[in-house]
């Protein structure tokens, strides 16, 4: 099965009309699934709730997500955030669709002047297309390049499922996780044995990148696993954690605020989303603590987005590369 995750920010009725409805948590997700040449692919629209007073589940829907999708109702401060979001998380291609309710009206010029100041060069449609339409550019879209094939399993949810034991739920983010396979749990390197897995409900002997995928596992009490938790094959090198980083700091578009020594922030990559303090900045370095170890990966994947709460209306700051321990 192929599957593309597409980070949706829009109304529930046009979603739905494109997919269908599933789970719904901090994130609803909607899935259309199709044979086509003898190939079975899967189009899964992940759409953010609680947006803008919580900006948490848009990011981890923008850790997952290769492919970008926004409704413009109306031209505000929210809107312009995810714009950003979506830059800052290298969400290079997608589609736009202007779509005010009825009686409102946006200008399309204004929106594409906003996408251009937001660098993202999308498509913009002044009109909806048919969900058909809307699926195949989102495929066409989505066509991935090479990838890495390291293991990384960022989950986002547990639970015990009694005579089973702990089950991880997370994206499959690259490589390929096989039923019996020997894992760890990083942070932490706990060791681990896959049971059994399930992906859209249905069991399965293996699972491929872009996956949402339960993980039974063997020999990890459910302590040992969280939100942000990684599954790695044992002895995997691909992770690193660090307690402190120094790195390059990139300022997000249309930001204006000024990262100061002190002050607190937050990095979001690989659905963890962790707090520290700034000790230091010279030029565009900057050097964090990490209340508790930050994983990165070693092969630059997976953007880390910085984000400061209290910074209203723009709460991204700007991402930081090359990130090396303090």
């Amino acid at each position: 099965m192929s599957v593309l995750n597409v980070a949706f920010y829009g109304s529930d009725e046009l979603a739905s009309n494109i997919a269908k409805k599933g789970d719904s948590r901090d994130v609803v997700s909607y899935v259309f699934k199709e044979t086509k040449d003898e190939k079975v692919r899967i189009l899964s629209l992940l759409r953010p709730l609680k947006h803008p007073e919580s900006i948490r589940p848009l990011l981890s829907v923008l850790n997952v997500s290769r492919v970008g999708f926004v409704e413009v109702k109306q031209i505000d401060a929210s809107l312009g955030e995810v714009l950003v979001a979506m830059k800052c998380s290298e969400i290079e291609v997608g589609i736009a669709v202007i779509n005010p309710d009825s009686g409102d009206w946006v200008d399309p010029d204004q929106v594409r002047v906003l996408f251009k100041q937001a660098k993202l060069n999308w498509d913009i449609l002044e009109e909806t297309p048919e969900a058909h339409e809307i699926r195949e550019e989102l495929f066409s879209l989505g066509q991935s390049e090479d990838e890495s094939d390291e293991l990384v399993v960022p989950l986002d949810q547990k639970f015990n499922v009694q005579g089973i034991g702990v089950v991880g739920i997370g994206y499959v983010q690259t490589g390929n996780i096989k039923k019996h396979d020997q894992i760890e749990i990083i942070p932490g390197r706990k060791p681990g044995v896959v049971r059994s897995l399930q992906v859209m409900d249905d069991d399965v002997n293996e699972a491929s990148s872009g996956d949402r995928v339960g993980v039974a596992l063997r020999g990890v009490d459910e302590d040992d696993i969280g939100k942000g938790s990684m599954i790695v094959l044992k002895d995997s090198d691909s992770l690193v954690e660090m307690s402190s980083t120094i790195s390059e700091l990139k300022e997000a578009p249309f930001q204006r605020r000024k990262v100061a020594i002190g002050d607190i922030v937050h990095a979001s990559t690989n659905m963890q989303f962790k707090v520290g303090r700034v000790i230091a900045i010279q030029g565009s370095a900057i050097s964090i603590e990490w209340e508790s170890p930050l994983v990165v990966r070693k092969d630059g994947l997976g953007v880390v987005i910085l984000v400061q709460l209290d910074a209203v209306p723009m709460r991204i700051i700007g991402t930081i590369a090359e990130t090396n321990s303090a």
